[in-house]
């Protein structure tokens, strides 16, 4: 007599792949060290230097978390926040900064940031900062309609 094979799980095929953390920073240094620390917690990462850049990447619905910067030339992270919004996309922020007033925290919060971080970051504040907004993206469902 056989004993039955134990009932295997359906798995979603991308659970194991790692998730994508774009990063938008116009210092290139900064871009390229949260790049290693954000791999360095298993993530796959992308860097872009501005908002421009990011939104021509089209990656903006693989995104499942994003790391901003707040002032950045031309496209600050609160228009990329915005733009998101207004295009129906759905990504988790993490706002990074060195110099914002209380009133962009505020704003960056009221629109949904996930957390907001001052530089230098601590890597352990980034680590879970990511982590929550991999929980806000599962709680959303991951609502990726728009581009």
């Amino acid at each position: 007599m056989m004993t039955p094979e134990p009932k295997r799980e359906r798995r979603d095929p991308q659970a194991d792949e790692p998730r994508l953390v774009a990063v938008v920073d116009d210092d290139a240094s900064v871009r390229q060290s949260t790049r290693r620390l954000i791999q360095s917690f298993g993530h796959r990462a992308e860097v872009f230097g501005s908002g421009e850049e990011f939104f021509r990447s089209g990656l903006a619905t693989q995104t499942a978390c994003l790391v901003l910067d707040v002032r950045m030339p031309v496209m600050g992270g609160l228009e990329i926040q915005r733009r998101l919004a207004e295009s129906g996309t759905s990504v988790p922020i993490v706002f990074i900064t060195g110099r914002a007033s209380e009133q962009e925290e505020q704003r960056a919060r009221d629109a949904g940031a996930v957390a907001f971080l001052r530089k230098p970051v601590d890597q352990e504040n980034l680590r879970q900062a990511i982590e929550n907004a991999f929980r806000a993206e599962a709680r959303a469902g991951g609502n990726r309609d728009v581009e």
